[in-house]
């Protein structure tokens, strides 16, 4: 039997939203498994913690360079918010993506390539700024888009300056259509991808192992309801396609006009751009998703619950 611990308590309650002795409870029946623990939580309407769920924790910036047929989107970390606010700070971002759009967009090659201020490779640079401000930073990822007709829209969500803020997200549209109406409806699907962070461009992309899952916890929840099992079979079927509805970019309701989906505003698009239009690569950086950053006051309280 895996033991319970604090941090155990601490990172499924993070991940799910769910109060600590539901949570403790749910280690209890799953023995210590997280994932497990996260879909028996879903299953009991305990919470509702999904793919999309993720605790921002990090400091730093999203900085995204490049317009036309590429761009890229890099994250760049620092301990406080306080220096993400710095103008050396803020430039060593921007400097970072403008660098970033000559090498293949992976952090190592991004590392390693010349900064032209220093002379010295990114990685150098970074530890030079490190040493200048006072406080530990880290280019955490970073993702570059190309297609070679078309363009790459961008998309800033509550900029902090010029290409730089808290959420980036960059669309690839492959097309010989008229560049600026393809700009105009890349930057719109782009915003789109800030507020609803789609899984894939669609359904059938969906990763399998998700979709298993996903459908694991749907018959959990039907089975709840105590109806038989060829009932149950028609209940999941119909929450497997509103899933991939959800979370599809293109089959999902567009936010700037939810009467259209994402595809069919694509194609009214299309009309004007002279061409079609087919969305072939999308990318979306939220500052610190997935980092945890230490809270001592609820680390303590959540020791209390585990030993209780």
């Amino acid at each position: 039997m895996t033991e319970i611990t604090a941090a155990l308590v601490k990172e499924l309650r993070e991940k799910s939203g769910a109060g600590m002795m539901d949570c403790k409870k749910a280690l209890v029946e799953n023995n210590g498994d997280i994932e497990a623990s996260i879909d028996w939580l879903r299953a009991k309407g305990i919470s509702k913690a999904d793919k999309k769920s993720g605790r921002t924790a990090a400091e730093g910036l999203i900085a995204i360079g490049g317009a036309g047929h590429k761009a890229v989107v890099i994250e760049l970390n620092s301990e406080t918010d306080f220096v993400a606010r710095n103008d050396a700070f803020q430039d060593l971002a921007r400097g970072i993506a403008s660098v970033a759009l000559t090498t293949d967009g992976t952090v190592e090659a991004i590392s390693a390539a010349t900064y032209p201020a220093s002379g010295k490779p990114v990685a150098d640079t970074i530890k030079d700024a490190i040493a200048t401000i006072g406080e530990n930073m880290t280019l955490r990822r970073a993702v570059k888009l190309e297609v070679e007709h078309g363009v790459v829209a961008t998309y800033i969500h509550n900029a902090a300056g010029d290409g730089i803020g808290k959420l980036g997200v960059l669309v690839a549209l492959k097309s010989v259509g008229d560049k600026a109406v393809l700009t105009s409806i890349g930057r719109q699907v782009a915003m789109h991808i800030a507020a609803t962070n789609p899984l894939a461009i669609r359904s059938e992309e969906v990763d399998a192992a998700v979709a298993e899952r996903e459908r694991n916890v749907f018959i959990e929840q039907a089975r709840e309801s105590g109806k038989p099992e060829a009932i149950i079979e028609k209940m999941v079927d119909g929450r497997m396609r509103k899933f991939f509805e959800e979370v599809a970019l293109l089959s999902q309701a567009f936010v700037i006009n939810p009467d259209l989906t994402v595809g069919a505003a694509i194609k009214e698009a299309e009309k004007e751009a002279g061409a079609s239009i087919e969305v072939v690569g999308m990318a979306r950086l939220l500052l610190g998703e997935g980092v945890e950053k230490e809270e001592s006051d609820f680390a303590a309280e959540v020791a209390a619950v585990a030993k209780g």
